[in-house]
């Protein structure tokens, strides 16, 4: 599918006010067979655009995340792409829009994309989106953050999961409070009002840990692993 580009404007717009600065956005790094999800990132990207909102993303140039990093940028907004240096050979092919930052690893790209973000949404995507995904909402739920996380449902593709959470809840898996962080919408703009209005639901007992405390740990153990 050809992306429909508005013309280069590097002012920020500012058309619609939003409570969000920045968002991280998880996607497939292929385009994906329908154009429904082609044509979904390319909305999204334009929606972030007319919110005054910039774009965290993983720092690819090709499938999803090239069509809404390149809608971002060219419609005037800030793109920041977070990728580990062993995989820019790989991942970045083609001209990569806005701004660039090298991490170390996975796990510091992960931690860098959430600290630089004020919520989370997740288009299409395969094992490395999902990974990206129930991270950021295991967070929430361990209170590590209270952002939003929201799915970006293009034509009932995350059906599936939302099914599985709910099983989970109605197994006792998952508490009805932690259901709550996972918000769900098949449209952009349907997804936003969402976000906007999300108030965050606690579970009374739930441990409290940071950021770097995360971050830490999880490389410590990875580096031992390896």
């Amino acid at each position: 599918m050809e992306e429909q580009q508005p013309p280069a404007n590097k002012s920020k717009p500012s058309s619609s006010s939003s409570r969000f600065r920045r968002v991280c956005v998880f996607c497939g790094s292929s385009p994906g067979k329908k154009a429904a999800y082609q044509l979904a990132a390319v909305q999204l990207g334009h929606q972030l655009v007319e919110r005054g909102i910039d774009l965290v993303y993983g720092g690819g140039s090709v499938g999803l995340m090239g069509l809404i990093s390149r809608a971002v940028h060219n419609g005037g907004g800030h793109v920041l792409g977070v990728v580990p240096k062993a995989v820019l050979p790989r991942e970045l092919i083609g001209d990569t829009p806005g701004e660039l930052k090298a991490v170390s690893g996975m796990h510091q790209r992960k931690a860098e994309m959430a600290r630089n973000s004020d919520a989370f949404i997740a288009l299409p995507g395969g094992y490395g989106t999902l990974e990206e995904l129930l991270e950021v909402i295991t967070w929430a739920q361990l209170g590590i953050h209270s952002k939003p996380v929201g799915l970006l449902n293009v034509d009932g593709y995350y059906d599936s999961l939302l099914s599985f959470v709910d099983k989970a809840v109605e197994e006792g898996f998952v508490t009805p409070a932690a259901r709550h962080i996972v918000v769900a919408a098949r449209t952009p703009h349907d997804l936003f009002a969402k976000l906007e209005d999300y108030v965050p639901v606690h579970d009374a007992a739930e441990p409290k840990l940071t950021w770097e405390t995360t971050a830490t740990t999880t490389c410590r153990r990875h580096s031992r692993a390896s």
